[in-house]
């Protein structure tokens, strides 16, 4: 069974079994009937059991709360992916150039295909000016803001917040929202079917009025942030394959341009409605 699915304007295939694609809940907002435009990537889950037997090298392995990503290449040149939760593998993933893939499920099936699905979003997007970021976001009149910070610095708390304390505010992502820079320079920030632990899976999209840095402190202060400060505080929020010159490059791109169009601002703060109350007063567009 094949569905298509419209993230941010990407328009992606997933081609799985029935009662495989009845259980992906959270991508149902986002999909589609007819592709009215082109498909940037196609996933196939594959029926037969077994991985086929290629000769991989490593390139490099990333843990995160649980969850670890292997990444490497085959002796053919496709790219090569596997997905562990706990020590179990998940999913393994081959893929040719950055448009079509094959992914074999293990244990834990949904956690590999949600994985291998959000990385062939990266590698699709990585030269259409879009990133996936790290990152909780919150629209308030009509734009979103966007919370960035390394894992457990607080930007679910610093969201919860905002919807706690400030009038009007709602939940965009808690984990892994889009952002796309247009055609005619405006910077919009997508939902997501991905959320973190956080089931929050909105199809809404919003100009982007502010991206703030946290960083736990015992005060609450913030600054703007300029230049390569702007750029360097992005980088780490931004998913990728870096290690690949042309991904590399379009993500090196977007990054430059967000850092001179959007607000960038550093947040130093404690988990407190003052921080909110600090944040919002000083980057909304009241």
């Amino acid at each position: 069974m094949r569905k298509i699915y419209n993230v941010a304007g990407h328009l992606f295939e997933v081609d799985a079994n029935e009662a495989l694609v009845a259980q992906l809940e959270q991508y149902k907002p986002f999909e589609v009937s007819v592709a009215d435009g082109p498909i940037v990537f196609a996933l196939k889950v594959a029926e037969e059991e077994g991985f086929p037997d290629v000769e991989v090298t490593i390139d490099t392995s990333q843990d995160d709360d649980g969850s670890q990503i292997t990444a490497g290449h085959t002796a053919d040149g496709r790219s090569y992916f596997e997905f562990l939760l706990y020590g179990q593998r998940a999913a393994r993933m081959l893929v040719s150039g950055s448009d079509e893939a094959t992914v074999w499920l293990e244990d834990h099936s949904l956690f590999g295909l949600n994985n291998g699905l959000m990385v062939m979003y990266t590698l699709a997007t990585a030269c259409r000016r879009t990133a996936l970021f790290h990152s909780s976001v919150v629209s308030y009149r009509g734009r979103g803001y966007m919370f960035l910070g390394q894992s457990g610095t607080g930007k679910s708390t610093h969201s919860s917040l905002w919807l706690k304390h400030i009038a009007g505010t709602q939940l965009v992502n808690d984990d892994n929202p889009v952002v796309r820079l247009l055609d005619d320079g405006s910077v919009w920030v997508y939902g997501s079917p991905w959320s973190g632990k956080t089931p929050c899976y909105r199809n809404v999209s919003l100009p982007v009025g502010a991206i703030v840095r946290l960083s736990q402190a015992p005060f609450n202060r913030i600054s703007p942030l300029r230049g390569i400060e702007a750029y360097a505080a992005l980088v780490p929020s931004i998913s990728g394959k870096r290690w690949d010159k042309r991904q590399a490059e379009g993500l090196h791109e977007t990054e430059d341009l967000l850092a001179q169009r959007v607000g960038m601002w550093h947040l130093e703060c404690l988990p407190d409605e003052d921080a909110a109350l600090l944040c919002c007063k000083t980057v909304s567009h009241d």
